[in-house]
């Protein structure tokens, strides 16, 4: 349940002592003018006091809150049937006291700020109407309303805020449940995949011949192997969103020939996109291997100007003539104009590609990125 357990037991205890407050008003004024209908207002509110306490505690819906609104505006409009004539307009309070406003908080507990002052209103209204405004005094009803409004608004608000904070928690409570067991395989790898695979590349390499295409593989394994354990786990959005962290999909493409480079805050964007994103960049890895040779050197860059994100691929390569694109498309060789291009637009992104022949080749990805999800209520 959380912290926001907290505030339902608080919730529940501040109806049972408002009960009993009401209950001593009601003794008090020896019963009004009606006590036997009085002690079963009384009764109504204690019985409802008991359902909502249970029911709280276990499921809370919209039709449960819409009658914890009902049956209180309800209790609170008996209140001319049991005083005396002219008691509302006398300043006299109803005979639910400060009962009232349970709902109020059990709304703004649900619904944020925006559904606490709605309920606040509601049952305002229907105080003012049961007071009158025309009486002498109108501060008193005019005062409880706005208390009632304020109470829903600034529950609401701190209720919101809790829910994020206890969600930032969990999140870093994850994290480094996520560090230390990384850092517990990367000593185990470290210990023995890694070193194996470093002795591979450097006697393949001493050895030469087809030993030294084995100790190149292995040293472009030992390099992905290494930037896996480094980077942490794909960072995935809570409450359904579904964003994962891009960066930590290129990283895995980090070989001794190609270098990766992205921020340390995570690149989001919706699962989906993600894997076209990462899938593109492996697209034009592929081409640059394809075209510039396996020792040619390729650089991938990723970044977030909050607008877009945007990953570049470049090399230092022979470059491509220009409309040598348009002919190998025409041709039928569809590997930027469908890996690539086809990947980016069809999430809603753009590809630009740049290139001189001689001096390379830049292909620049841009995807929009994902408008913030706004806090409920």
């Amino acid at each position: 349940m959380g912290i926001e357990g907290s505030f339902w037991r608080a919730i529940a205890v501040y109806r049972v002592a408002s009960l009993g407050y009401a209950a001593l008003l009601l003794a008090s004024a020896g019963g009004y003018r009606h006590p036997v209908a009085g002690w079963s207002v009384i009764g109504l509110m204690a019985v409802w006091t008991a359902v909502t306490t249970v029911a709280y505690s276990t499921a809370r819906s919209r039709p449960l809150l819409v009658a914890d609104v009902v049956v209180t505006l309800g209790c609170m409009l008996a209140s001319p049937y049991v005083q005396e004539t002219g008691a509302g307009p006398a300043g006299v309070l109803p005979i639910t006291a400060t009962w009232v406003a349970g709902p109020v908080l059990a709304w703004a507990v649900y619904g944020g700020r925006r559904a606490g002052a709605l309920a606040a209103v509601v049952l305002a209204l229907g105080d003012l109407w049961l007071r009158g405004l025309g009486a002498a005094d109108v501060s008193v009803p005019v005062n409880g309303a706005v208390l009632l409004v304020l109470a829903g608004t600034v529950l609401g608000h701190v209720t919101r805020l809790t829910r994020q904070a206890e969600e930032r928690l969990q999140r870093a409570v994850e994290m480094e449940a996520a560090g230390r067991e990384r850092e517990r395989l990367a000593r185990g790898i470290h210990d023995s995949v890694l070193q194996v695979l470093a002795l591979v590349q450097r006697r393949g390499l001493e050895i030469g011949g087809e030993a030294a295409e084995l100790g190149r593989l292995a040293g472009e394994q030992e390099a992905a192997l290494r930037e896996m354990v480094r980077g942490g786990p794909d960072t995935t959005g809570r409450n359904g969103s579904g964003l994962v962290d891009v960066g930590a999909g290129l990283r895995r493409y980090t070989t001794r020939t190609v270098t990766v480079s992205a921020p340390a805050t995570p690149l989001l964007l919706p699962a989906g996109q993600a894997r076209e994103v990462v899938a593109a960049v492996g697209a034009a890895l592929d081409n640059v291997r394809r075209h510039c040779g396996d020792d040619a050197r390729a650089w991938v860059l990723a970044e977030d100007d909050g607008v877009s994100v945007t990953v570049t691929v470049r090399d230092e390569g022979p470059g491509i003539l220009p409309g040598r694109l348009s002919e190998a498309e025409a041709e039928g060789r569809l590997g930027v104009a469908q890996s690539i291009r086809g990947r980016i637009t069809g999430i809603g992104g753009t590809v630009g590609i740049t290139s001189v022949p001689g001096q390379g080749t830049e292909v620049e990805m841009v995807v929009p990125a994902p408008a913030p999800v706004p806090a409920s209520g």
